[in-house]
């Protein structure tokens, strides 16, 4: 058999970015995605190391944050659009590690869905 000489991959150039910012209570998801929506970079609080309830600190987000701006700088990444989404403890912290990592915010989003309605509330308590 002949062998098959594999491509280098080839390595993503980026000026911006979409941050997507997923906090919930138990952990935080930070997805980087080009401005077309192409995912590029993925990391969260778990994927780091972190287990438990430990996830779902301010301190892990801000590590989540860090770990993906070095990953950034080296893509040539320079303005960042950031989705905020969820209730967690976590967003604020994110927001502020991109900022010191050196990456200019131009757009800051709170996409968290509301309900317009809401469910059905449960039926009246009965003593």
């Amino acid at each position: 058999m002949a062998f098959k000489k594999k491509s280098k991959k080839v390595k993503r150039q980026l000026t911006a970015a979409v941050a997507h910012v997923k906090s919930t209570f138990n952990n935080t998801l930070v997805t980087i995605t080009s401005l077309e929506g192409d995912v590029v970079l993925a990391c969260s609080a778990g994927r780091l190391g972190f287990k438990g309830s430990r996830k779902g600190t301010p301190f892990a987000a801000s590590q989540v944050a860090s770990t993906l701006a070095k990953d950034m700088q080296g893509m040539g990444v320079k303005s960042l659009e950031i989705n905020l989404q969820g209730p967690g403890s976590g967003r604020d912290s994110v927001v502020r590690a991109f900022q010191g990592s050196g990456l200019h915010i131009s757009v800051l989003r709170d996409v968290t869905p509301l309900p317009h309605n809401g469910t059905r509330p449960p039926k009246k308590r009965r003593v």
